[in-house]
């Protein structure tokens, strides 16, 4: 992977494909995915479009064919635009939406793949997309996102934190890192953390997916809006003109209406989610649900268990403390954790399970990983601190404290990159 060119890792994996699509479209939503997984971004393409409506900004995620993924394009411009627009005194309201029929399925992960010979390839991209998701969860202005079809991962870090997330019966959400090698970021860590229950361990671990209905039950949406609504409601926001949070809350609530669960969603079974997850380890985790899944009524659990044992057991692991430390964490403190975790991830600096996850995804399609170690209980949970442990102060992630000051701790004034210079310079 270039340092020029940023692919962040498309969060998800077959099993949620297979899950999250109707039946009629799961073949070629699949074969979708995978040919967006080895898409090369266009430089000349307009990735981002940024629209100044008066008081109203309107951010599109303009890559709909590819599902609006996520490049380095993307996050820097933004980047660029939250930061212009937050000093703009005549900036009221924002707005972010996604083109096509997905709001963000994350990144691309051939490209994440092509930059595993080369140490550190890919500090400069993921360095940025943490950064900007600390001025996502902490920026002045109203933001309301409007989110249909896949918001996965990555993607769903520019829905969750913003004041107004509206959703559909289109929005599928998940973040199912684990079960290539990964570990759940980009501030999920500190969002999946404060669930309900043991919620946020369950969606870490498992990848399950969860539909609009029960992102707003769960409280990672606030408000469902019938998606034929979803443009007059667009029209509607731009024409208020105003970034008051009780005249847009107004706004909005005229279109969206109250949620009742299905019968078997997965927030309908809270207590033996919360059984089972808030074990202390992964194995302890797996054989509670395996014990639940044996009982009358407990069919759902199959499925989901069968794809939380084929997972990297490294991954697993690594989420599974990633999570429980967020509960103590600030949102700050999470992306700082998750930078170090992604970046000795990528070094492989206790498994290449996350290379090996997205080979038998992407590359040869053999959806048959060769984890490394193969077992939980062959994975050294003292080399799993050395993931966890903290850089040299100029090399962690910076993220000001100083609110004077917010904008600051960019990736081209840290210590990456006057290191990537001397490298070019060599």
């Amino acid at each position: 992977m270039l340092n020029t060119y940023f692919m962040y890792l498309l969060s998800f994996d077959w099993r949620v494909v297979a899950t999250c699509i109707v039946a009629r479209t799961e073949n070629l939503l699949k074969c979708e995915f995978l040919e967006m997984a080895q898409e090369v971004v266009n430089p000349e393409e307009q990735v981002v479009l940024g629209e100044e409506i008066d008081h109203v900004r309107v951010i599109t995620l303009n890559r709909p064919r590819q599902l609006n993924v996520i490049s380095s394009k993307v996050v820097s411009l933004l980047a660029d635009f939250l930061e212009k627009w937050e000093k703009d005194d005549s900036t009221e309201l924002i707005l972010i939406k996604g083109a096509g029929r997905a709001f963000s399925a994350g990144g691309d992960l051939r490209m994440f793949y092509d930059g595993r010979t080369s140490r550190d390839s890919c500090v400069e991209v993921v360095y940025r997309m943490y950064w900007l998701c600390h001025h996502i969860h902490t920026y002045k202005k109203t933001q309301v996102a409007l989110v249909h079809g896949i918001s996965m991962g990555g993607g769903a870090s520019l829905m969750v934190p913003m004041k107004f997330s509206v959703v559909t019966e289109k929005t599928v959400f998940s973040t199912p890192e684990a079960s290539i090698g990964f570990h759940t970021d980009c501030g999920f860590s500190y969002i999946l953390s404060r669930l309900p229950s043991h919620l946020g361990e369950f969606l870490a671990l498992t990848g399950a997916r969860l539909n609009g209905k029960e992102l707003v039950a769960a409280g990672m949406a606030t408000h469902f809006v019938p998606f034929e609504k979803l443009p007059e409601l667009e029209k509607r926001l731009i024409s208020l003109n105003s970034g008051d949070e009780n005249a847009v809350k107004s706004v909005i609530e005229e279109f969206s209406v109250d949620i009742q669960l299905d019968e078997d969603s997965v927030l309908n079974k809270l207590s033996i989610i919360d059984e089972c997850f808030s074990k202390d380890t992964v194995v302890d985790i797996i054989k509670s649900f395996e014990l639940e899944a044996s009982k009358d009524g407990n069919g759902w659990i199959g499925a989901i268990l069968k794809g939380l044992k084929r997972s990297s057991p490294t991954g697993l692991k690594i989420t599974l403390r990633s999570i429980r430390e967020g509960r103590k964490q600030t949102v700050a403190e999470c992306l700082e954790k998750e930078f170090r975790l992604t970046m000795n991830t990528l070094r492989t600096t206790i498994s290449a399970d996350v290379y090996e996850g997205i080979r038998a995804l992407t590359i040869d399609k053999d959806n048959a990983p060769k984890w490394d170690p193969p077992t939980c209980d062959e994975v050294d949970d003292s080399k799993v601190d050395l993931v966890f442990q903290p850089f040299k102060d100029n090399l962690e992630l910076q993220i000001p404290e100083n609110e004077k000051h917010r904008w600051e701790g960019k990736y081209e004034h840290s210590a990456y990159a006057a290191l990537n210079a001397t490298e070019i310079a060599k």
